[in-house]
């Protein structure tokens, strides 16, 4: 199998998540910075490796595999490094229940395509602007709280906007999440029929 340039970009965001969590633990002078900066890369490169493929038809069908899964990996990983580091109180169960939508999110709709790939069905719940806004207003939120994950006091009205934003990101989640579902709905509810391998002991 031959690796190109779209599907490095995504074995290189890869392996920037265990750069970025040691570098968020390790505490050297400005280590909060630098783990946002190797977030923002890893971003960056989620968007390139798109790009290039679609503007150099690089498509391969372990870079198609391969995308999507670094991007969870990418927002899970940051999301448990914060829940971690946030621990007591009100705000820690916010960050925690956010967290989890949006995790818990990810996992439904990745296991709804995969459904409606199976059934032909794939183009119903393809990506929509509501989910690539919700990413957005994610990154954004994840790289403030990833900076002022330490929350310190002259830079504590700045941690309480990424917070205000991530719960935001978590809402638009939950509607992004509600639209796909509505699009499969007819899928779900038996109007079409199961492929012949599928129904029986599942």
């Amino acid at each position: 199998m031959r690796i190109n340039l779209p599907t490095w970009l995504t074995l290189f965001r890869v392996m920037l998540l265990p750069v970025m969590v040691v570098v968020f633990y390790w505490q050297f002078p400005g280590h909060n910075i630098t783990a946002a900066i190797v977030f923002l890369l890893a971003a960056i490169t989620d968007w390139l490796d798109g790009y290039l493929a679609r503007r150099m038809n690089l498509t391969s069908a372990f870079g198609a595999f391969l995308d999507p899964v670094a991007d969870k990996l990418m927002v899970a990983v940051t999301l448990f490094l914060l829940v971690e580091s946030h621990r007591g109180g009100w705000p820690g169960i916010l960050m925690a229940v956010t967290a989890a939508i949006i995790v818990g999110r990810e996992i439904s709709v990745s296991a709804l395509r995969e459904w409606m790939a199976e059934i032909g069905m794939r183009a119903t719940v393809k990506v929509a602007f509501i989910g690539k806004l919700k990413t957005v207003m994610q990154m954004v939120a994840l790289v403030v709280l990833i900076v002022q994950h330490e929350k310190n006091a002259e830079a504590l009205r700045l941690y309480h906007i990424g917070e205000a934003l991530l719960v935001i990101a978590g809402i638009l989640t939950i509607w992004s999440g509600v639209y796909y579902l509505r699009a499969a709905w007819p899928s779900l509810r038996g109007d079409h029929p199961l492929p012949a391998s599928r129904g029986e002991n599942e």
